[in-house]
């Protein structure tokens, strides 16, 4: 959830050569943005998922399925969940991106678990709304909108999430098929590797698409975009959809936990979190590279 506010924001402190100061102020109130959207969408989902949850063999020791948390708990600690976001955001943010970071805080998770009831492409869904923070980054630094630019940095985006939940879907793909949740991963069937292949391919291209429109430096082609279609080929190489332990161990944050509790070594864990660091990487090179011969952009402003 970071990595999409991490790279609309330097992406625009690239753009406007912002202070040092004040981009790293950004990159504070991302991380407190990141936090607070993905504890909410986290309740939401379990809210609804929860009967779902308890015939999933993966899912059904999380607090609701279990009986260890109340329904009526679990609600009461979603508001209050939403007013610290509600109240973060209307101190932080204004104007329009006050409205788009608002809009992916309610509505975009609260509806994402009920599109698995009905259609079999919750993920699509879930490519808006994980990835907004990239707009509301954005504009915390370029009040206008880049139409272009933001376009295709959102289908790139778009595509990553579509290419890693695809991936994590397939942990469940039996257990869902019995309790009637509907996935990208039940929907392709054979053919998920072909979605994979498509969706990283069109990552890559809006990476450079992002590049080219935003002026970026001969650093977010090498290391971003580079960086991003080699580690893909190595997911693509590694990952085995059959094995739900190496498909959680590519989702990226829970990959994180994974290898924490388990100290493993494997090829894939954490592979998607790596490649949003890679991504961000090539951005912050080109973005300090830039205030480098700007000695104005590296004084602090009070």
């Amino acid at each position: 959830m970071f990595w999409p506010f991490a790279w609309g924001l330097t992406l625009a402190a690239y753009a406007t050569h912002t202070p040092l100061v004040v981009y790293t102020h950004g990159l504070g109130k991302s991380l407190v943005a990141a936090f607070l959207l993905r504890s909410s969408a986290c309740t939401v989902n379990d809210i609804f998922d929860r009967d779902m949850d308890a015939g999933v063999a993966r899912t059904k020791g999380r607090p609701l399925p279990s009986g260890r948390i109340s329904v009526h708990a679990a609600c009461w600690y979603l508001l209050i969940q939403y007013i610290l976001g509600f109240s973060f955001f209307y101190f932080t943010t204004s104007g329009l991106a006050f409205v788009v970071a608002l809009f992916q805080l309610f509505p975009l998770f609260a509806i994402y678990p009920l599109l698995k009831r009905v259609t079999y492409w919750p993920q699509a869904w879930l490519g808006f709304a994980m990835n907004f923070g990239l707009v509301t980054a954005w504009m915390w630094l370029v009040p206008a909108i880049d139409f272009p630019l933001i376009a295709a940095g959102m289908a790139g985006c778009w595509c990553w999430t579509m290419l890693y939940d695809t991936i994590y879907a397939c942990q469940d793909i039996k257990d869902d098929v019995t309790v009637g949740v509907r996935s990208t991963a039940i929907l392709f069937g054979d053919w998920i590797r072909t979605l994979l292949v498509a969706c990283g391919v069109v990552l890559v291209l809006m990476l450079t698409l992002v590049g080219v429109l935003n002026h970026q430096g001969i650093a977010y082609f090498v290391v971003s975009v580079g960086g991003a279609a080699l580690h893909l080929v190595w997911q693509y190489a590694t990952v085995d959809l059959d094995d739900p332990k190496s498909c959680w161990r590519t989702y990226p944050f829970l990959a994180v936990q994974n290898s924490v509790r388990t100290n493993a070594h494997s090829g894939n864990f954490n592979q998607h979190s790596y490649l949003g660091l890679l991504v961000w990487l090539g951005l912050v090179i080109d973005y300090g590279l830039s205030i480098a011969v700007d000695p104005l952009s590296v004084q602090v402003f009070i």
